[in-house]
């Protein structure tokens, strides 16, 4: 259909097919087999013990365990229900596949499909969802395999109204194998909030030299400064002020006037509107008040890792850093509590560190724990190359993921950080605490 403005006030005899009527309300269930109610998720409660084998007096910490059990500790036992506030996840993606790490070892299965794979997805989120604080949000990163699935899972767990975006990311760089298809460089992310309320602190990119001179492309002859011209005038009719005459002028058929006719008069008293020949009056607005390009929801600057000097842990799917930055910079603030309960290589809970948050982050994977404790104690290296296994030199042009140029505060060269305590699942205590040993006490 095609792009219109919203219509409330709709007429008895307006529809989009006549001939169809619907009564009732518009409501939907989705169902498959083994599908547990909310209250039957929530009333699981934890079956594995967590002892905490390396302590620092913080908020940050590292769970060695299976999530879906960590969940259920942390809202029954730890006292964190309704205090997380900021989720991001990046689960396995229902590909039917096992993941290995850049150096061949195995990482994590993604096996489970289908009805299984909907149903594992739907009782963390459940959890995920009491544990978030009234004002916070949650960002699921998936691909085309079960994206669409998992939308209308949540909107049945947070409700379709609290849906906040669907947020399309270029991966990787062009493919060449288009034969059949187009090519798949795409995944998403779904952005929801618990309420109708949630923290936002806005996006927003620098503008380039280029961009600057075709959207600013005027220059104001008593300041010098550069600005654009913008109609002060919007679509629909209105009664009051804004459509009242301004300068012995009514706003044009069919609209009114985006400011109050005083609040234009102090405009034009300061030089910011612009008369043309013909008597049409503008706004200017200066690139000086810009505070940047807002962000859309099309990203196309966080690719993952591609080139040899990247600076990574090597485990597999693991995320650009910046992007991160970007979804933790937005949606919580410094001392917020991020929660990452696929936390992979440990992408998030490092951002989130240096970004002045706290971060709880879990997983039941060896690999992906080692990666997690190996790059707070002895940092990250560059991506390298695993087939010839030369020595990678490093160009400090290229070290880092492909990003957006705007101000970033998270650098991978920061990831040290020994400011967590460890638990782990008391079934892992002698695999932990050999990986404790090796870097935190004796480092690499």
């Amino acid at each position: 259909m095609a792009t219109g403005i919203s219509k409330n006030d709709w007429s008895n005899y307006t529809c989009i097919i006549p001939s169809e009527n619907y009564e009732g309300n518009a409501d939907f269930d989705i169902s498959y087999p083994d599908k547990y109610s909310v209250s039957q998720i929530l009333q699981y409660r934890h079956k594995s013990n967590y002892k905490k084998l390396y302590h620092s007096d913080t908020a940050n910490q590292i769970y060695f365990g299976e999530n879906f059990d960590v969940l259920s500790y942390l809202y029954h036992n730890s006292n964190y229900g309704g205090k997380i506030n900021l989720v991001y996840i990046d689960p396995p993606f229902g590909t039917n596949n096992v993941f290995q790490t850049r150096n061949q070892k195995s990482s994590y299965r993604d096996d489970l499909i289908g009805s299984h794979y909907i149903e594992f997805i739907r009782r963390r989120l459940i959890f995920l969802k009491e544990l978030l604080a009234s004002d916070g949000a949650i960002f699921i990163h998936l691909d085309n395999n079960m994206v669409f699935q998992i939308k209308l899972i949540m909107d049945e767990v947070f409700g379709g109204k609290n849906f906040r975006g669907f947020i399309t990311r270029k991966k990787c760089s062009n493919k060449n194998y288009t034969k059949n298809t187009f090519g798949n460089i795409s995944d998403y992310i779904l952005f929801y909030s618990k309420n109708g309320k949630h923290k936002w602190n806005r996006s927003t990119e620098a503008w380039s030299d280029e961009k600057i001179k075709k959207e600013y492309p005027y220059i104001d002859e008593k300041t010098g400064k550069r600005y654009k011209k913008v109609p002060i005038h919007a679509p629909g009719v209105r009664n009051g002020e804004t459509g009242k005459p301004w300068n012995g002028i009514l706003p044009p058929p069919g609209k009114h006037w985006q400011y109050t006719p005083s609040r234009l008069t102090e405009f034009d008293d300061r030089g910011e509107i612009y008369w043309s020949s013909n008597g049409n009056p503008r706004r200017k607005v200066f690139l000086d008040e810009d505070k940047g390009i807002p962000v859309q929801d099309i990203w196309l600057n966080f690719q993952d890792s591609i080139n040899q000097n990247v600076k990574i842990t090597g485990y597999p799917t693991e995320k650009n850093p910046f992007m991160l930055e970007r979804i933790i910079s937005a949606a919580s603030n410094e001392r917020d509590i991020v929660l990452d309960c696929f936390a992979g290589s440990g992408s998030t809970l490092d951002v989130a560190n240096q970004l002045g948050r706290n971060y709880i982050g879990i997983d039941n994977s060896y690999e992906a724990i080692t990666n997690i404790v190996k790059r707070f104690s002895v940092g990250l290296k560059n991506m390298g190359d695993y087939i010839s296994k030369k020595k990678v030199v490093e160009d400090e042009s290229q070290k880092y993921f492909s990003f957006s140029h705007h101000h970033t505060t998270y650098c991978p060269d920061n990831a040290v950080s020994t400011n967590f305590s460890f638990h782990t699942d008391s079934r892992y205590i002698d695999l932990a605490t050999t990986l404790l040993r090796k870097y935190m006490a004796d480092g690499e």
